[in-house]
C-alpha cells in the first residue's frame, strides 16, 4: 500500500505541477477559465465591441452615454438612465445554451427602482433579466409564459464599484447571485430551459428592459461578460480580481475539479476480480524512450473473463532514463488495486532506423460512390452528404470572397454578403472558411458524378472563386496604376499608409488596402501585417497589437486550391498557391531558428495548421525544392525533437504536447508524415506514428475524440498529465473538439498508406461513427464545435445555413464531403485491394477495370457483401475489427471458407477472381464497456463499433448508474439490434450518432 501511495502522490504532484507550468507562450487561458466557455465579453473602454473571438459586437441605442475616464478602470461606460439609452447585442449572442453566467463591474448613481442591468429574451414572458428594486437591492428572474423563478433581492451599494455575477445552473436548477465575489441570494429547483427563452428574434439588452420605457440604467459599466458555462465561486473571484487593477497580478486559480469523485483504492469493474498482472519485457534503443502497452494480460478469480488490463506508466517529459546501454524497472498502477506490475527495459545500442515506404493509395472520390443499404434506405452517411451538398450547392460564391475583395480594396458585386462569426470584418482568422469552401467545393465536384447537372453547379463554383483569387493574388506587389510605385519584395512589406507600425486593424476605416505594397504572390482575407507581427512576437489576442493564427487561415487557403487543382488540374489554383508559397518562402528563410521555434509554439498565434503539409504537396507536385525547404521551416522543434539538439520530443517517444492546444499540433503532425513522405528522413515518421499512438492511447474519450481538458482549464487542450482522463479531463465547457477528431482521421488514415496497422482504420471507425456522424444536426448541415460528454450533456449545432464559421464548422464542409474517401485503398502495384470500413459503396477500381460493389445496413446489420465484376488475381484484404471477439465468418460464393481471424487484424482472401464472385462478411456484434483508463467505473458502452447514449430528459448532476452481469454484460439488455435501440432498466439507449437530445455517453458500471 505505501508503493501504491506514493505511485499516486507522484502522479497527483505532477498533475499540479502542469496547472501553473506554461509550456506554450501567450494566454491561453482567461482568468482561469478556457476561453471556449467564454460567449462575449465588453470592456466597456472605448466602444461596445466585443473582445471575444465571437466577434458579437454591441451596438449603443439613444444618445445619453459617454466613455469617461475612471480611477479604478481608466475608462469605462457611463449611461445616464435616460431616453431609452442602452447595449443591444446580436440577436444570436445567445441561443441554445443550457447553462449560462454573466459578470460585470458596475457602479450605480441610483437606487431607482425597477433600473435593469440587463434583460435578454424574445420578450417579456420569456426572459432573463436582473433589474433593481428600491432599498431591496438587485433581483434575477428567469420568466418563461406563466413560470417564474427569481432570487430574492439583495442590497448592493450605490457610488461605488462592485463586481455582480449571475449563474443559471441548469444541472443543478439553482440561480445564483454573487456580489463582490460572495453568494448573497440563491433560488433552488429553477425548471425552465434556457432555450424556451430565446428565438430568431431575441431582444438582449444592456441597461434597459425588453418592454419597458421606464427601466433605463443610470450607471458606469466596465468588462460585462457572458458565459455559457455555470460560473463558480472560485471562477467569479478570479474573474474579479484579475479585471481588478489594483489585483491584477493575482494568482491564477487552480483547475476547477467538479467532477463526481470516487475513491482511488476502490477497485472498479473486473479490477474487482483482478489477482495478479505478470511482469512485461520490453526493448528499446539508446535515446529513445521504450513503447509500453497500455493494456496487458491479467490473472482474473471467480472463472472471470476479464479484458486485458489497463497499466498505468509513469511518463516522463525527457529520455534521460534510456542514453545509454543497460537495463531498468518501470513500476506502473492498476486504477483501484495495489497491483504494481513491472516492466523491465532492455536499452541495446542505436541501430540503423527502418521506416516503412508508402505501399498503399487511396482511391479518388470520383471513384468510390455511396450506396443505399439493403432496405433500399439512405445512409447516415447519404443523409449527411446530402444534407450538406443541397447547402452548398445553393451558398454565394461571393460572399466567401468578401474579405479578399475587402482587404484588396475592391467594390462588393452585388448581393454579396459578408459571412459572419470568424469571418467577420474585424475578425483577424478571416477567410478560413474560404479555404474550406474551396475544399468542399472540390470534394462535392468529385463526388457528384451521380447528377451531372449537380456537378456542373460546382464547377461553375470552382472556376469562379479561383478566377477572383486569380485576379487579386496577381495585383500583390504590383503597381496600383502603369508606372506607380509598388514593393514587389515580400520581406520588405513597409507599414500602411500613414501608419507607424504593423497592426492587425481590419475594421472598415483602419484597414490597410495598399496591396501593391504587399510583395509579389500573396493572397489571403487581410493584409500581411499579421505575418509579420507574429515574426516580432505578436502574442493570441484581439486588439490591434494582436494576431490569431495567420499561417492557420492560410494553411486552408493553400489547401482548398491544392485540392481543386489535384482534382480539377485548374492551372490558375496552382500558380496563386505557388505565388503564395514563393511569398512565405522569402520570409522565413531569413529567419533565425530561435525565433521560428519562439514563434510556432505561441499559443494559437503560432498555430499554423498543416502548412508544413501544404508545402510538401506544392513541392511534390512542381517540384520546386524551395517549397521542401519551406515545410522544413515549419517544424515545431519543441514538440518533434525537443530542443535545437534533437535530443527528445516525439522522434524519441517522449511526450511533450501534453496541456497543449489539441488542433494546434495534430496537423503538424499530419505535416510531419508529409515531409517524411518526401523526403524519407527517419524521425519524421517516428514523430507522427509515437504522436498518434500516445493520443490514442492517453488522451482518448470513447467517441475517438482527444481534446477537453479540466486541467489546464481549456476544453481545446490535451490534458496536462497523460492517462488522467477522469482526473483532469471531462471539461465543464465541453469536449472533443470536432475538427481535432477531423485531422487525427486524416493523420490515421496516412499512416496506414505506410504502414498497415490495422488499429489505424479501428480508430477511423470509431472517430468516423461516434464523432463525426455524430456531429450533425438532425435536420440540417448544422453542426457541433465540441461535443460534451458529462452526465446528461447537449449537443450544440451551428451553421446551418452556412453563414458563420467556425474552425470546426469548416472542417465539417470537408468531412461530409469525403464520406467514402477511406472506405477501400489498393497497394501501389495493384495487387491487393484493403477492405477498410463496412459501407454501402460501389468502387471503381480503374486499373484492374474491376467493379466491387458492397451491400449492406451495417451498423444495423453485423454483415457486409461484397461482389465483385471482372477478373483478375488480387488479394482481398478485408479489416477484422478489434472489437469482433465472438467470431469472423466468411463465404465466398456461397459457401464458409474455413478462416482463421484474429480481432484487430486483417484477412487476406487470395484467389483469381471471376465475374459475380461474391465474398460474405459475418461478425457477431456483442455489448462491451470501454472504461475511462483512470477511473475504470465511468465507461462507455458499445454494441460492436457503435458508441450507446442512454436518453436522457435533462442535465444531471451525477454520471448515471448502471448494474451489469460480469460474465455477460448484456444479460440485463434488451432492445432491437436492426434499430439500434436498446432498454436498460426502463432507460433507452440509442447510437450516439442519432442522439440529439440529453444524453449520458458515460455511466456509474458496477459489475455482479
Amino acid at each position: 500500500m505505501k508503493i501504491h501511495k506514493l505511485f499516486m502522490g507522484i502522479m497527483l504532484s505532477l498533475s499540479v505541477l502542469c496547472t501553473s507550468s506554461h509550456a506554450q507562450n501567450g494566454d491561453q487561458i482567461l482568468d482561469g477559465i478556457g476561453e471556449t466557455g467564454l460567449i462575449a465579453r465588453y470592456t466597456f473602454k472605448e466602444n461596445t465591441k466585443d473582445w471575444s473571438r465571437n466577434n458579437l459586437h454591441g451596438t449603443i441605442q439613444g444618445t445619453d452615454y459617454e466613455f469617461i475616464k475612471d480611477t479604478l478602470f481608466e475608462k469605462v461606460l457611463s449611461l445616464s438612465g435616460r431616453n431609452n439609452t442602452c447595449i443591444s447585442l446580436p440577436q444570436d449572442a445567445i441561443s441554445e445554451e443550457e447553462s449560462i453566467s454573466i459578470t460585470t463591474w458596475i457602479f450605480l448613481r441610483s437606487d431607482q427602482k425597477e433600473q435593469s442591468i440587463f434583460d435578454f429574451g424574445k420578450n417579456n414572458q420569456s426572459h432573463f433579466s436582473t433589474i433593481l428594486e428600491k432599498e431591496k437591492g438587485v433581483k434575477v428572474e428567469i420568466t418563461n409564459d406563466s413560470k417564474q423563478n427569481s432570487t430574492i433581492p439583495y442590497p448592493i451599494d450605490c457610488n461605488k464599484w462592485n463586481h455582480l455575477a449571475i449563474v443559471f445552473d441548469a444541472s443543478f436548477k439553482t440561480l445564483k447571485t454573487y456580489i463582490n465575489g460572495k453568494l448573497v441570494s440563491e433560488a433552488q429547483n429553477v425548471d425552465i430551459q434556457l432555450k424556451q427563452l430565446f428565438d430568431s428574434n431575441n431582444k438582449l439588452y444592456i441597461g434597459n428592459s425588453i418592454d419597458s420605457d421606464n427601466s433605463c440604467l443610470n450607471a458606469k459599466l466596465y468588462d460585462f461578460r457572458i458565459y455559457r458555462i455555470p460560473l463558480i465561486e472560485e471562477q467569479v473571484n478570479a474573474i474579479r480580481k484579475h479585471s481588478s487593477k489594483k489585483e491584477a497580478e493575482a494568482a491564477r486559480p487552480h483547475h476547477v475539479d467538479n467532477l463526481e469523485k470516487f475513491s482511488q483504492f476502490t477497485p472498479q469493474l473486473y479490477n474487482a476480480y483482478l489477482s495478479n498482472v505478470p511482469d512485461i519485457q520490453v526493448e528499446t534503443t539508446v535515446g529513445n524512450l521504450p513503447k509500453l502497452p497500455r493494456c496487458v494480460k491479467g490473472e482474473y478469480r471467480d472463472n472471470i473473463e476479464g479484458p486485458d488490463v489497463i497499466v498505468l506508466w509513469p511518463a516522463p517529459t525527457d529520455n534521460s532514463q534510456v542514453r545509454s546501454v543497460g537495463t531498468y524497472t518501470i513500476t506502473g498502477k492498476v486504477s483501484g488495486t495495489d497491483i504494481l506490475p513491472k516492466a523491465i527495459i532492455t536499452v541495446k545500442e542505436k541501430k540503423q532506423s527502418t521506416t516503412p515506404d508508402r505501399t498503399l493509395e487511396d482511391f479518388k472520390l470520383n471513384q468510390v460512390t455511396l450506396n443505399y443499404n439493403t432496405d433500399n434506405q439512405k445512409t447516415k452517411f447519404i443523409h449527411h452528404r446530402d444534407k450538406f451538398i443541397n447547402v452548398l450547392v445553393n451558398t454565394n460564391p461571393d460572399n466567401f470572397l468578401y474579405m479578399f475583395r475587402n482587404a484588396f480594396g475592391k467594390k462588393q458585386p452585388k448581393g454579396a454578403r459578408a459571412l459572419s462569426v470568424w469571418d467577420s470584418q474585424e475578425c483577424k482568422l478571416r477567410g478560413h472558411a474560404t479555404g474550406h469552401y474551396l475544399t468542399a467545393i472540390a470534394q462535392a465536384y468529385a463526388s457528384t458524378g451521380y447528377d451531372p447537372a449537380l456537378q456542373a453547379k460546382f464547377a461553375d463554383k470552382i472556376d469562379y472563386m479561383v478566377n477572383t483569387l486569380y485576379d487579386l493574388s496577381q495585383m500583390s506587389g504590383n503597381p496600383q496604376r502603369a508606372g506607380g510605385k509598388c514593393v514587389a519584395d515580400p520581406i520588405a512589406v513597409p507599414y500602411g499608409p500613414e501608419k507607424t507600425n504593423y497592426n492587425s486593424d481590419l475594421s472598415e476605416e483602419g484597414i490597410r488596402t495598399d496591396y501593391w505594397n504587399w510583395g509579389r504572390g500573396y493572397i489571403s482575407a487581410y493584409p500581411p501585417d499579421q505575418f509579420i507581427m507574429l515574426e516580432h512576437g505578436a502574442k493570441y489576442g484581439t486588439d490591434d497589437s494582436k494576431v490569431w493564427a495567420p499561417y492557420y487561415t492560410l494553411h486552408k487557403i493553400l489547401t482548398g486550391l491544392m485540392d481543386i487543382y489535384e482534382v480539377t488540374d485548374n492551372p490558375k489554383a496552382l500558380e496563386v498557391a505557388e505565388g503564395m508559397g514563393n511569398w512565405v518562402y522569402a520570409r522565413l528563410s531569413q529567419i533565425p531558428q530561435e525565433t521560428l521555434i519562439e514563434m510556432w509554439n505561441t499559443y494559437i498565434a503560432g498555430e499554423f495548421g498543416g502548412m508544413n503539409e501544404v508545402m510538401s504537396r506544392l513541392y511534390r507536385v512542381t517540384g520546386n525544392i524551395h517549397y521542401l525547404e519551406t515545410a522544413l521551416y515549419f517544424d515545431n522543434v519543441r514538440v518533434f525533437f525537443g530542443d535545437a539538439q534533437h535530443s527528445g520530443g516525439l522522434a524519441k517517444n517522449v511526450d511533450l504536447f501534453r496541456g497543449l492546444h489539441a488542433n494546434q499540433h495534430i496537423p503538424q503532425i499530419m505535416g510531419a508524415l508529409e515531409i517524411y513522405r518526401d523526403s524519407k528522413k527517419p524521425d519524421y515518421f517516428h514523430i507522427a506514428e509515437n504522436f498518434w499512438d500516445m493520443v490514442t492511447n492517453d488522451y482518448m474519450y470513447s467517441i475517438g475524440g482527444v481534446a477537453g481538458a479540466r486541467n489546464p482549464n481549456n476544453a481545446e487542450c490535451f490534458i496536462c498529465q497523460p492517462s488522467t482522463l477522469y482526473r483532469n479531463g471531462f471539461s465543464a465547457g465541453g469536449q472533443n473538439e470536432t475538427c481535432a477528431t477531423y485531422n487525427m482521421l486524416k493523420l490515421s488514415r496516412g499512416l496506414f498508406l505506410f504502414e498497415q496497422r490495422p488499429e489505424f482504420m479501428d480508430y477511423y471507425e470509431r472517430s468516423l461513427y461516434n464523432h463525426i456522424l455524430a456531429s450533425v444536426a438532425e435536420h440540417s448541415p448544422a453542426n457541433t464545435y465540441h461535443v460534451p460528454l458529462r452526465a446528461g450533456s447537449i449537443k450544440q449545432f451551428s451553421n446551418s445555413k452556412m453563414t458563420g464559421f467556425t474552425c470546426c464548422n469548416g472542417t465539417a464542409l470537408e468531412s461530409s464531403t469525403k464520406l467514402q474517401n477511406s472506405i477501400y485503398f489498393k497497394s501501389t502495384d495493384n495487387k491487393a485491394l484493403y477492405v477498410n470500413l463496412y459501407i454501402p459503396s460501389t468502387l471503381s477500381w480503374t486499373e484492374r477495370n474491376i467493379t466491387v460493389t458492397q451491400t449492406t445496413a451495417y451498423p444495423k446489420e453485423d454483415n457486409t457483401k461484397l461482389t465483385i465484376n471482372g477478373h483478375g488475381k488480387f488479394d482481398l484484404k478485408v479489416r477484422v475489427p478489434h472489437w469482433a471477439t465472438k467470431g469472423f465468418f466468411v463465404k465466398i460464393n456461397g459457401k464458409d471458407v474455413k478462416v482463421e481471424a484474429t480481432p484487430g487484424t486483417y484477412l487476406t482472401l487470395s484467389r483469381k477472381w471471376k465475374d459475380g464472385d461474391t465474398v460474405e462478411l459475418r461478425m457477431p456484434f456483442h455489448f462491451y464497456l470501454e472504461p475511462v483508463m483512470d477511473q475504470e467505473n465511468i465507461a462507455s458502452l458499445f454494441y460492436g463499433p457503435v458508441l450507446l447514449a442512454a436518453q436522457e430528459s435533462e442535465s444531471l448532476t451525477q454520471w448515471r448508474k448502471v448494474t451489469f452481469d460480469a460474465n455477460d454484460i448484456g444479460k440485463s439488455i434488451s432492445g432491437n439490434p436492426n434499430t439500434l435501440e436498446f432498454n436498460i432498466d426502463g432507460v433507452v439507449y440509442k447510437p450516439f450518432f442519432e442522439s440529439y437530445g440529453h444524453y449520458s455517453v458515460y455511466l456509474d458500471v458496477l459489475l455482479k
